[in-house]
């Protein structure tokens, strides 16, 4: 029996409209929850943050720094998003989230809009809603990392891509694609990704696939994707090259030749960071992070097979490019769970005809009730646990972070968490229980927002370690910085001498020792314990806090042991 390919039929009706505006709000209540209840947290959050800022206060927009060194890990994409939004809003605590959250919309209507162009509305809504319930991509649109910004290129890239390709011939949202790739680059360089979708459109052409665009245009038009690729890269690589070789020193030197050569090659083997993991590392979070759209997999298999047996391009164009990404990063020696952000809505794309099928099936709302409950009592017992202090490393955790009431408030929280998605069960039940999932989660995520934001912000921020660095100090004093993070010179109430970053902690102490030394009257240094325990008395010590697990010590001139040697000691306290 032939396999024929359904059409699509891509005009959206008032009634299609009308829930596509819904589930954007819905969005927007979810992913915004929180924004103004909290500071950046670490690990990432901060040191963007600090650029933006340290942006603004120098007028250098074109070289990051992270307090006294340049800054050259990312390219300065997001950073000068944040500050951009930083002198509309004239608010740190809602320019940083503000990309993250934009992105994110961003995505959930070009995975929509790509949807109904390709099948129909349902297809665009239902994909876009499963990868707005997904884990991983609520958890990380609340946060202010690169990943949705690239998530969020890369999607308009292969939005159009996939218009002129499936669709067209539409040149426009081809040079569209390319460029967004381009800027896709400069963000964090893996925006070329998004262009791997040729590879597949290659074998669909050649095999005369259905819907795969079959023009014989001039070789100009395919080549002006190349030249506005290029054209994104070169607005930012042009200055920054001229500048750098121009001011001519070396550590501008270094800038350039660590952000174009060493950076992306190291992170790529897993040799920056400590993310080298084994090539089946991303199974799991293709399971459990992409929870609960992978409800779906298995059930996709029979739209798959059946759409790749009667050659319609769309699936395969789609699942080849998931493909693709999945081995790009597999195979590199670095990884970690959000690498996988780009791929989500194109695998939301491919799941989207299966999940308007199986929206109804018993089997589904069954196993979403189901997990309602398991999440519900997980939660509810979790907390109960913890709020009786019979759960050893999370009272470990409280005392580390210095939470007030034994953190009880958070074991509360936990309990409330658990109760909604019981609630929810309890609504839904088994008949409904894929909406009783989707109501649990969404009430997960705006109890996180609203509530843990303000809970853990001064001990995850380092606001509160360094309000109270402010009071040891005193209004006048200055301050400088031993083994410090970023979120310490964030947070701090004026500007901090730092000596240097990178710089191993045994030669900042040294150089600070001497700096407190030149005027021991005027002067305090702030750092952390390991780092300087070594080389002071503690009997002269004025411990500041916890911050992030750690803790940090205050000492002025007097409590430097003299002639000792300098070195790091690990916690043994």
């Amino acid at each position: 029996m032939a396999i024929t390919v359904p059409a699509a039929t891509a005009n959206a009706s008032d009634h299609d409209r009308r829930h596509f505006w819904l589930m954007m709000l819905v969005a927007l209540v979810v992913l915004g929850a929180g924004i103004g209840l909290r500071d950046p947290w670490p690990s990432d959050e901060p040191r963007f943050t600090l650029v933006a800022r340290q942006m603004i206060a120098s007028g250098d927009w074109l070289f990051p720094h992270r307090g006294s060194e340049l800054y050259s890990d990312k390219p300065p994409m997001l950073m000068w998003i944040e500050a951009v939004f930083y002198l509309l809003t004239g608010n740190w605590r809602v320019a940083f989230l503000l990309p993250s959250l934009l992105a994110g919309l961003a995505t959930l209507a070009l995975t929509w809009d790509m949807g109904r162009r390709l099948w129909n509305p349902r297809v665009g809504l239902f994909a876009a809603v499963a990868m707005l319930a997904t884990f991983q991509f609520a958890y990380q649109v609340k946060r202010a990392q690169i990943d949705p910004l690239v998530m969020a290129l890369i999607t308009l890239a292969n939005w159009g891509l996939l218009l002129h390709l499936l669709r067209g011939p539409n040149w426009r949202a081809y040079w569209l694609g390319c460029f967004a790739a381009g800027l896709g680059v400069i963000t964090k360089g893996v925006g070329v990704l998004a262009l791997l979708m040729l590879v597949p459109y290659v074998v669909a052409r050649r095999g005369h696939w259905v819907g795969a665009l079959q023009t014989d245009a001039a070789a100009l038009r395919w080549a002006g994707g190349v030249a506005a690729f290029s054209a994104a890269i070169l607005l930012w690589l042009v200055p920054m090259v001229s500048v750098a070789y121009w001011r001519g020193t070396p550590e501008y030197l270094e800038y350039v030749n660590d952000i174009l050569l060493h950076q992306t090659a190291k992170r790529y083997g897993g040799s920056v960071g400590g993310h080298a993991q084994p090539v089946w590392y991303f199974v799991p979070v293709l399971l459990f992070h992409f929870f609960p759209m992978s409800l779906a997999y298995i059930s996709a298999w029979r739209e798959w097979r059946d759409g790749l047996r009667a050659k319609d391009a769309r699936l395969l164009l789609l699942l080849v490019w998931c493909a693709l990404v999945f081995v790009f990063f597999s195979v590199a020696g670095g990884k970690r769970e959000v690498y996988l952000m780009p791929m989500l809505p194109i695998l939301a794309l491919a799941l989207g005809p299966t999940l308007e099928r199986i929206v109804g099936a018993r089997w589904l709302h069954v196993s979403g009730f189901a997990a309602t409950l398991a999440l519900g009592a997980g939660f509810l017992g979790a907390g109960w646990w913890a709020l009786q202090g019979r759960w050893a490393s999370m009272n470990t955790m409280v005392i580390e972070r210095e939470l007030a009431q034994g953190g009880r408030w958070l074991w509360i929280m936990f309990i409330a968490m658990g109760a909604l998605f019981l609630l929810c069960a309890l609504v839904g039940r088994p008949r409904r229980g894929l909406h009783a999932l989707l109501g649990g989660i969404a009430c997960f995520w705006l109890v996180w927002g609203l509530w843990a934001s303000p809970l853990l912000n001064d001990s995850n921020s380092a606001a509160g370690v360094m309000r109270k660095a402010r009071q040891i100090a005193g209004p006048d004093a200055q301050i400088g910085m031993v083994g410090w993070k970023e979120q310490n010179l964030l947070m701090a109430d004026r500007p901090l001498k730092d000596f240097g970053f990178r710089k191993p902690t045994e030669l900042q102490f040294t150089e600070a020792a001497s700096w407190l030394a030149q005027a021991p009257a005027e002067r305090w240094i702030f750092g952390l314990r390991e780092a300087v325990k070594a080389c002071v008395d503690r009997n002269k010590v004025t411990v500041a806090g916890y911050s992030n697990r750690r803790q940090w010590w205050m000492f002025r001139a007097d409590a430097v042991v003299p002639n000792c040697v300098p070195k790091f000691e690990a916690d043994d306290e």
